[in-house]
């Protein structure tokens, strides 16, 4: 029996979801420190754990058929392979954040965002951009964690991320990373509605294009 969100709280969910390398864990790990009202769920993955990451902080680590039997008792809020793994954010880890009065920002993906929105339609979503497609790939070999072919993929994948920035209600591109998390906070805060999706097309137009060329 699928678990069910808790309705009284004074909390605001939000999706935060950008092309693998565009910085937003760490604009939400830093939004998180320095910030009293606002928690993040923390997602379930199949995938294995890098050795800098500690199981129940970074994620919970389990197995595919635990992932499964999870997904059989109705228990995830949204769920997605990605990269041949599987992601998902159980309704629990929503619930406990949400049921102390906070905002809760989920880092997921297009797919996850979208299963999201059509449960809670009143889900508020930010889109994260890099500022070129140079940069992003920058990024993710100067990361040092995936090898040539892996980086390739993400590289690819970006592409179809990109290509639903429009699902997004608030756009923000992590250029210069202060100036991108004063945003986000502005966002989260009820205060930056200039960062609107109506509100950047015109100023992110040649971006976008350039990030998604015909």
């Amino acid at each position: 029996m699928s678990k069910q969100l808790t309705q009284e709280t004074n909390g605001q969910l939000f999706i935060i979801s950008a092309p693998s390398g565009a910085g937003k864990t760490s604009l939400v790990r830093a939004l998180m420190e320095r910030s009293e009202t606002t928690g993040v769920a923390i997602s379930h993955t199949t995938r294995a754990r890098r050795p800098e990451e500690t199981d129940g902080i970074n994620y919970h680590f389990v197995s595919n058929a635990e992932f499964t039997l999870m997904v059989d008792r109705g228990e995830f809020l949204e769920w997605a392979t990605v990269f041949e793994h599987l992601y998902g954010t159980s309704t629990q880890s929503v619930n406990l954040v949400l049921s102390q009065g906070k905002h809760l920002i989920l880092e997921i993906d297009w797919q996850g965002a979208a299963q999201v929105r059509q449960k809670l339609p009143d889900t508020r979503s930010i889109f994260i951009f890099p500022p070129s497609l140079y940069a992003l790939r920058d990024r993710l070999e100067n990361r040092a964690q995936d090898d040539v072919e892996t980086v390739d993929k993400r590289m690819a994948a970006a592409f179809e991320e990109l290509s639903h920035w429009h699902e997004f209600d608030y756009l923000i591109v992590n250029d210069q990373f202060d100036t991108a998390l004063a945003e986000l906070e502005a966002v989260v805060t009820g205060v930056g509605a200039q960062h609107h999706r109506d509100r950047q097309l015109e100023t992110l137009g040649p971006l976008i294009e350039d990030l998604l060329p015909q």
